[in-house]
C-alpha cells in the first residue's frame, strides 16, 4: 500500500480527539464522532481527518490511494491491556471439571489451573511457544486488536519465566501490533516452594529480576494477590523489588477475595488494578476518592481494568462497572486471554458483555476498550483514539445501523477489515 492513504465517505469516524487523555467517571460516556468523514494516513500514522465538506480545504491534492468507506464506521483498534497470550496448550478438560461443579480453587488444588499450564510450558520449546503465540496474535488482530499486553506467569522457574519473556520480546520485534510485556512470576507458588513461600519470592527478586532488567524483557511487574496465592504484603515486597529495576506494577487484585490488594495497589501507585470482581463498598469509595483527588489533566491515575469474559467463564458475579464509573473511576476493559479462565481474545465480545452484563453504555465500553486500554499500557500517546500523530490502527465495520449495534449484535462479526500501521491485516 502507498505510504499515503485517504479514506473517504466514512459513515461515522469514532473516538475523534484533538488531544488524548485518560477518561474517568462521566467523561467515559463522551465519545466524539464525525458523520460523513475522511481520514488521511501518512507513513502508518493519522495525518488528518474531518468532515467530507472539509476535504478540499484540508487535502487539496488527493493521493493515489483512496479507500471508499461508505456505509462503514471507522474506530480506533481495540487496546487489550491484560492477556496471558503465551501458553503451551489449552485446558478444556478443566472446562469440563467446571461444568461438573469443581471450583477454580478445587481445580488448582488438584494440580490444575496455573500449575497445569506451567507443566505444559516447561515441556515446550521457545520456538513452539512463539509459533503458537504468533497464531493467536494474528487471530486477535483480525478481530480488531491493535495493542496488547502479554504476561509471563506460566514458567514459575527462572528458566521458564525467562523463556516466556523472551518469546514476548520476539513477538514485539516481529509484530506490527503495539505490545507490552509484564513479568508475572508471582502468579502462584510452584510445587517446589509450596511450603517455602519466601524462598520463591527470593528467587523472583534475586534470580529473575536482574536478568529481566539486563535483557530488557519486561515493562511491568504483576502479582496475583489472592487467598492461597500472594498476600498484599508479599505483593508489596515483590513490586518494590521490581520498581527498583524500573518495572511499574499492573496487578491482579480482588478476583476471588478482598484481602487488602486495593489498598496495597494504590499505595504502590499501580498503573492498573485488574479483575475487581469482588469489591466492597468501602473499596469502591476508596478507588473513587483516589481518582477524584487527582486533577483531570494528570495521567497517573490508577486504572480499574475489568475482565468480564473471565467472570463469565468462571460463572462469577460481574465486576461492578456502574458503581466504579459513577464513583469517578477510570475504567478499562480487557480480555484476560488465557487457557484457564478466559480462553478468548475477542475484544468485541468483551465490549458486548460489558454493556449486557455490567450495564456500561456503548460509548463507555468503546472508550474503555480503546483510549483507556491504551493508557493502561502507557500507550495513550500512540493508540486508542483518532488523533493526529497516533498509529493508524483502525477497525472498519460492515454496514451497521448505529454504533450501539456493535455490542447489541453480540454474536455477529460486525468487522469488515482491520488496519494496523496503515496496512490491512
Amino acid at each position: 500500500m502507498s505510504s499515503v492513504c485517504l479514506i473517504i465517505n466514512i459513515q461515522q469516524l469514532v473516538n475523534v480527539r484533538a488531544y488524548s487523555q485518560l477518561l474517568s467517571g462521566a467523561a467515559l460516556a463522551e465519545l466524539p464522532c464525525i458523520e460523513n468523514a475522511f481520514l488521511l494516513i501518512e507513513n502508518g500514522l493519522i495525518a488528518d481527518y474531518g468532515a467530507m465538506y472539509e476535504l478540499e480545504l484540508k487535502v487539496p491534492q488527493l493521493p493515489k490511494y483512496i479507500i471508499n468507506a461508505e456505509d462503514k464506521f471507522v474506530l480506533p483498534a481495540w487496546c487489550d491491556s491484560h492477556t496471558h497470550l503465551v501458553f503451551a496448550a489449552s485446558r478444556e478438560n478443566e472446562f469440563i471439571d467446571k461444568i461438573r461443579g469443581l471450583s477454580y480453587a478445587e481445580i488448582a488444588a488438584k494440580g490444575g489451573g496455573i500449575l497445569n499450564s506451567a507443566q505444559k510450558l516447561h515441556n515446550a520449546s521457545e520456538d513452539e511457544l512463539f509459533n503458537l503465540a504468533w497464531k493467536r496474535l494474528e487471530e486477535v488482530s483480525k478481530l480488531g486488536t491493535g495493542a496488547i499486553e502479554i504476561k509471563s506467569g506460566y514458567g514459575l522457574t527462572v528458566e521458564g519465566e525467562l523463556k516466556m519473556l523472551r518469546v514476548i520480546k520476539k513477538l514485539k520485534e516481529k509484530s506490527n501490533l503495539l505490545i507490552k510485556a509484564t513479568f508475572l512470576a508471582a502468579h502462584t507458588y510452584p510445587l517446589l516452594y509450596k511450603e517455602n513461600h519466601q524462598g520463591y519470592i527470593d528467587s523472583i527478586i534475586n534470580e529473575m529480576l536482574p536478568v529481566i532488567a539486563n535483557e530488557k524483557l519486561a515493562d511491568y511487574i504483576d502479582v496475583f494477590c489472592e487467598t492461597g496465592f500472594f498476600s498484599a504484603k508479599e505483593m508489596e515486597m515483590i513490586c518494590q523489588a521490581g520498581m527498583r529495576y524500573g518495572l511499574k506494577p499492573k496487578l491482579h487484585v480482588n478476583q476471588l477475595n478482598s484481602i487488602g490488594g486495593i489498598e496495597a495497589g494504590l499505595k504502590l501507585q499501580a498503573i492498573s488494578l485488574d479483575h475487581l470482581e469482588t469489591l466492597n463498598e468501602a473499596e469502591i469509595n476508596l478507588l473513587g476518592q483516589q481518582q477524584s483527588s487527582l486533577s483531570a489533566a494528570t495521567h497517573n491515575k490508577t486504572i480499574c481494568t475489568l475482565l468480564p469474559t473471565a467472570a463469565f467463564f468462571l460463572r462469577m458475579g460481574f465486576q461492578p462497572a456502574r458503581s466504579l464509573i459513577d464513583t469517578g473511576c477510570a475504567v478499562a476493559l480487557a480480555s484476560d486471554y488465557n487457557p484457564g479462565s478466559s480462553p478468548s481474545g475477542n475484544m468485541n465480545l468483551v465490549v458486548a458483555m460489558s454493556c449486557i452484563q455490567m450495564r456500561m453504555l456503548p460509548e463507555e465500553a468503546i472508550n474503555a476498550a480503546t483510549i483507556n486500554g491504551a493508557y493502561a499500557m502507557e500507550l495513550g500517546k500512540e493508540a486508542g483514539s483518532i488523533t493526529i500523530g497516533k498509529k493508524a490502527n483502525l477497525i472498519f465495520t460492515k454496514p451497521i445501523p448505529s454504533l450501539a449495534y456493535l455490542p447489541y449484535a453480540f454474536g455477529t462479526n460486525c468487522i469488515d477489515s482491520v488496519m494496523i500501521n496503515g496496512e490491512f491485516v
